[in-house]
């Protein structure tokens, strides 16, 4: 299949892995990041770890939405189906995830509404169906599934839906990469860039990171050469001394993005300060309602009370999204917690750090 097969081709799989072995490092170790969840299951799938010099070392980030939802987030979901006449509609992964003390998969074996859905538009759907219910969508993800949720608001307008709303705990991922790169326990050398986010905002995004921190990008596609051509680019960089954005994914990014989701983000959304598990409140990282639009917004519409969170003792779910832990550190993975009983979410996400390494990892 056209660009497909070509990123699969095992020969040059072998040069481009005896490139890199071949080479002479001026470092002991050289930590490459990669923040999206795509990437993670397929380097753990693909065997890459396992193939590369020892001298190289690839880390999983914050690239899973769901994993990074805030577990206040997921107790706000939760307080939500259990209101009268309620509708909660969400992708899968989200409603196993546990929260302080149930999850949205338990709450609905108890009877709460909670429809699992495959885009925005079914949520909406669901909403013109049931016009004596209120209809709520979880809107989490990163700048990827922000358009669609923006679009999908759009077309609530349009039909003059007035019982859809959306619980925005969106993120963005330019944002974090800086959070990352100004904490004290990380250690990263180079960013291997998430392909489907840059397809909306474009390879240029990741400029003020390079030129702030001088730390290369790379945004790379998701097959095996993909990944690898990635890997040899970030290589180069960090040993000629260099930090630029560099994209390999071009047959689907561009440097300028989407610029229609963009402006479709803009219309509906503002930057706002937001929570992320394992790494606190991070400036401008998170989208709310802009004043317009916020008829739509579910924070406003329901009076949320205060709740209080508690996270389970023992996950480490926050040290692994950051990358100062792998899953194998935890002292629940494998014994307690598994993707049939997950305790924490980067066991439950199919993009999760640790369901990756349950999966592949010997």
């Amino acid at each position: 299949m056209k660009y497909l097969d070509e990123y699969r081709d095992p020969q040059l799989a072998g040069e481009l892995i005896q490139r890199l072995r071949r080479r002479t490092f001026s470092k002991k170790q050289i930590r490459l990041m990669e923040i999206c969840g795509t990437h993670t299951v397929a380097i753990f799938r693909s065997g890459l770890k396992e193939l590369l010099p020892s001298q190289i070392r690839l880390i999983s980030g914050p690239g899973c939405p769901v994993c990074v939802t805030a577990n206040e987030d997921i107790d706000r979901a939760i307080w939500l189906s259990s209101q009268p006449g309620v509708i909660i509609a969400t992708f899968g992964d989200l409603a196993r995830v546990p929260g302080s003390s149930s999850s949205l998969h338990i709450e609905r074996s108890k009877g709460a509404d909670v429809r699992i859905v495959y885009a925005t538009l079914d949520a909406l759907k669901i909403a013109r169906e049931n016009p004596d219910r209120q209809v709520v969508f979880l809107g989490i993800g990163f700048e990827t599934t922000a358009p669609t949720v923006a679009a999908a608001i759009q077309e609530a307008a349009r039909l003059g839906v007035d019982n859809f709303s959306v619980f925005s705990a969106h993120k963005l991922l330019p944002p974090a990469m800086r959070a990352l790169l100004e904490a004290r326990d990380v250690n990263i050398d180079g960013f291997i860039c998430p392909g489907h986010v840059s397809i909306v905002i474009g390879a240029q995004s990741y400029a003020e990171v390079v030129e702030k921190y001088r730390i290369p990008c790379v945004v790379t596609g998701f097959e095996p050469i993909d990944i690898l051509q990635g890997v040899n680019s970030l290589i180069d960089q960090v040993e000629s001394g260099r930090a630029e954005v560099e994209n390999q994914y071009r047959r689907a990014v561009t440097w300028q993005g989407n610029v229609a989701a963009q402006k479709l983000i803009d219309e509906i959304f503002e930057p706002e300060d937001c929570t992320w598990r394992g790494m606190g409140v991070i400036p401008k990282s998170g989208l709310r309602f802009r004043k317009a639009w916020r008829k739509f917004d579910a924070a406003q519409r329901f009076a949320m009370p205060e709740i209080k969170v508690c996270e389970h003792p023992g996950c480490k779910c926050g040290e692994v999204l950051r990358g100062v832990l792998q899953p194998t550190e935890c002292g629940l993975f494998r014994k307690v917690c598994s993707p049939q009983d997950p305790k924490g979410p980067c066991m439950v996400s199919s993009e999760g750090t640790c369901g990756a390494f349950y999966r592949y990892q010997k």
